[in-house]
């Protein structure tokens, strides 16, 4: 073994030794970052197709989004919102201008964004529809993948999320992802929200039939329900429009937004929605000392200036369709099925997912195995012809080598 293979295996025998075994990840150790590519400690580069799961939209490090940082870094970086500061006003302007809403909640993690939903849920069912207290219904579809709180779990349909975690919240109802028939049925007094993903990332890419999502908007508006969509790793561009739901003409009532909104640098997140449903929340119903920091403020909206000013989704759309295209052309036994939208593309596999997965990393491309059978392929946006090419011919190595 190398002196660089000892240093990488004494990192990962730390990280076994001290850390929580909740993770799975591919044994390449990250040292530094830039752009599209991943090093390791002994200089080797590795296409990163992984971006963080849509955190890294933009690129690694970006100098602009870096720049931001280390301006407000010393100035000052957290308040709280006992007070006010000169950073939240100027982002929440530029965050609801950008998504086209009137008001915006911000958070941290993408699954405190889906909670600050489920509240404002609830708060509109009993204010609003005037449903029985307690009994509020939001409607989720199985597959589903909002995060791992406890009552993102309790919406979960996955086993592997709620093993041995109950007692689990109730007020949701899972119907099949795309079947809007079942959908139609599930819909009753009770229902205030769908809470949906356009595309499901975490549970294999899977894309809704066409119309579904439209149809589903539709069923909402005829019954006074809120949509709300949890674009957290679909939206900022990565399906080749700013929001995935953009492709169905659509508008969410509640948009659930993340990951890449911090640019790769600092968890951002937010809920966004009218200014009358997010008049709801009164002061102490719902809070974050963390969420709308100075800091946090000025990554956000470095991080949207670079997704407009270098036309990311855009971007996205050509990248993605080169690519799939490029998949496709493998016509690898190995591959069933190529399907995603942009940069957001599933591979069905008819072997292991995980093993083609270390065959690329060999290969110095670092993809991840979403399902037994599903690898996903989600470079950053500003992926570049010549690193498709690397891609394409480092995934027809990995197929050869994986039958």
């Amino acid at each position: 073994m190398h002196d660089i293979d000892r240093k990488a295996a004494a990192f990962i025998e730390l990280e076994d030794r001290y850390g929580a075994h909740n993770y799975q990840p591919l044994d390449v150790v990250v040292e530094r970052a830039e752009g599209v590519w991943l090093y390791d400690g002994a200089g080797k580069r590795y296409l990163d197709c992984v971006s963080a799961y849509s955190a890294v939209n933009q690129g690694h490090c970006h100098p602009r989004i870096r720049a931001a940082l280390e301006e407000q870094a010393r100035k000052v970086t957290l308040t709280s919102r006992a007070m006010r500061n000169d950073r939240l006003g100027p982002f929440l302007k530029r965050l609801t201008e950008f998504c086209g809403y009137e008001s915006a909640l911000p958070m941290n993690t993408g699954v405190e964004a889906v909670e600050t939903a489920i509240k404002l849920a609830r708060r509109y069912a009993y204010e609003r529809k005037r449903v029985a207290s307690d009994s509020a219904e939001i409607i989720v579809f199985a597959n589903n993948f909002h995060g791992r709180t406890t009552a993102a779990i309790s919406a979960s349909t996955t086993e592997q999320y709620r093993h041995d975690f109950g007692p689990f919240t109730p007020g949701f109802v899972a119907v099949p992802y795309g079947d809007y028939d079942a959908l139609a049925a599930a819909v009753n007094e009770r229902t205030c929200a769908i809470l949906v993903e356009p595309i499901q990332g975490e549970g294999g890419v899977i894309v809704p039939p066409p119309d579904f999502l439209k149809r589903a908007w539709g069923l909402c508006r005829e019954h006074r329900v809120l949509f709300m969509a949890d674009e957290i790793q679909t939206g900022l561009g990565r399906t080749g429009d700013l929001f995935a739901c953009d492709h169905d003409g659509i508008k969410p009532d509640v948009m659930i937004v993340g990951k890449a909104l911090g640019g790769g640098y600092y968890p951002v997140s937010a809920m966004l929605a009218s200014r009358d449903l997010m008049q709801l929340f009164g002061p102490g119903d719902h809070g974050s000392t963390f969420g709308g920091n100075p800091l946090a403020c000025a990554v956000g909206m470095a991080s949207l200036d670079v997704i407009e000013s270098e036309n990311l989704p855009a971007r996205a759309r050509y990248a993605g369709a080169r690519l799939m295209r490029g998949l496709r052309d493998l016509a690898s036994p190995a591959i069933e099925e190529v399907r995603g939208r942009g940069l957001l593309i599933g591979l069905q596999l008819t072997v292991p997912a995980r093993r083609l997965a270390e065959l690329l990393m060999e290969r110095g491309v670092v993809a991840k195995d979403t399902h037994e059978d599903v690898l996903r392929i989600a470079p950053p946006l500003v992926i570049e012809d010549a690193e498709i090419e690397l891609l394409l011919s480092a995934m027809d190595g990995a197929l050869k080598a994986v039958l």
